[in-house]
């Protein structure tokens, strides 16, 4: 098994145990992990549990909308980043068709 898979189940476990301790279905654990994806994104909804032990589902919930939320923010930013580099890139060095 590689790093990469081993660290993702590690977080999955992780969170599944985090939300059983606050007595709720594994039902919403698989859901959570499903929503988050990454170890980094279930690392940080199993730090939120942790620390501030919500009293709802729909807190937790929240939390994991939150938390997908910044990810698609960044995504976001990161692509118009990249694609206003290239632009940019284009302005400057053309299209490549001019004679010279």
């Amino acid at each position: 098994m590689d790093d990469n898979k081993r660290r993702w189940l590690y977080s999955r476990d992780n969170l599944m145990t985090a939300v059983r301790s606050l007595g709720y279905p594994d039902k919403l654990g698989e859901e959570i992990v499903k929503n988050l994806g990454s170890p980094k994104a279930m690392d940080r909804m199993t730090s939120y549990i942790y620390q501030a032990k919500p009293n709802s589902m729909e807190e937790v919930v929240d939390e994991m909308i939150a938390i997908r939320t910044e990810i698609e923010t960044w995504r976001a930013k990161k692509d118009s980043e990249e694609a206003n580099a290239r632009y940019n890139e284009m302005l400057y060095y053309g299209l490549g068709n001019d004679e010279e």
